[in-house]
């Protein structure tokens, strides 16, 4: 006869994290980030999104909205001279609904998906190597 018992996790009254609840978890992310990482970020905005917007979907030549999970948008620190008049700022855009397709099939917990697809689009801020970025990865608490 099959267990009465209710699942050790119950995600009979839990719903997906909204735009609110996922920019939480990408500040928690982001602050367990190595500190010598964090302090290059200077200006550099999160924005979370459910998906990419139909510009971006063209210009990644991207067969579905949920092909990206993110995105770094601006000069990165290699190639920037500081800021110039009407330049926008630098940003790094987590698209939630990709995100949380990726992390249903996995089976990486979501606060770390959420933290990887962030050091690996501050990396291109930075210029980093995917080794580098694996570094950091592992120095986050």
């Amino acid at each position: 006869m099959a267990s009465m018992r209710p699942p050790p996790w119950d995600w009979t009254s839990r719903a997906a994290p909204s735009l609110h609840d996922f920019e939480a978890l990408a500040d928690a992310a982001f602050r367990g980030l190595p500190e010598h990482f964090r302090l290059g970020c200077e200006g550099l905005i999160i924005r979370v999104q459910d998906f990419p917007d139909e510009e971006i979907l063209d210009e990644f030549d991207a067969s579905s909205e949920f092909e990206l999970l993110g995105l770094f948008r601006g000069l990165g620190l290699a190639q920037s001279q500081g800021v110039q008049t009407g330049q926008f700022p630098n940003m790094v855009y987590l698209f939630r609904r990709p995100i949380l397709d990726v992390w249903a099939e996995g089976e990486e917990t979501l606060g770390d998906l959420i933290r990887h697809v962030l050091v690996h689009e501050i990396g291109h801020h930075f210029g980093l190597s995917d080794a580098d970025m694996e570094r950091i990865e592992r120095e986050a608490e």
